[in-house]
């Protein structure tokens, strides 16, 4: 990957959206060796998709809670259990497996705090090999994630 590759990745990261006359303007290449790069770039899956920025305020899904969980037993079947029911979870917008502890870092969205503990009691708390949560609630967003440092 080179500098150019670089720039556009940098340009797409700002503006999923820009047209490729426009990126190829700004990475100072012609519209055709643009679009070829761009599509090689999404061919070796360093571009991995374009989706839009939702607001969720504006679906109702503003509470987010950050859960530290731990399993009870962390063996093969118990792990690919759990972690097979909670990619199955539509609350959950994110799922981490951690070394350490906690095992796992899971990221919920729902429209409140009765909506979490509906959650929790319904969906979280029955998920296989669970032995302990921790959840926290977000107070505010100091900085967003999503935007990597390409340099």
């Amino acid at each position: 990957m080179d500098s150019i590759d670089r720039a556009i990745l940098r340009h797409l990261q700002d503006n999923g959206r820009l047209a490729n006359v426009e990126l190829a303007q700004r990475v100072n290449l012609s519209p055709s060796p643009c679009l070829r790069r761009v599509r090689a770039l999404e061919a070796a899956g360093a571009i991995r998709g374009y989706h839009a920025e939702i607001d969720p305020a504006a679906i109702d899904l503003a509470f987010e809670v950050v859960v530290h969980a731990e399993l009870s037993l962390k063996d093969r079947a118990t792990v690919e259990a759990f972690e097979e029911r909670i990619a199955q979870l539509d609350a959950v917008i994110e799922c981490r497996r951690m070394f350490g502890i906690p095992d796992y870092v899971i990221r919920v969205a729902v429209a409140d705090a009765a909506a979490y503990e509906t959650f929790y009691m319904t969906q979280l708390a029955e998920l296989p090999g669970l032995a302990r949560v921790n959840s926290q609630f977000t107070m505010k967003t100091v900085k967003p994630g999503g935007r990597l440092p390409i340099r």
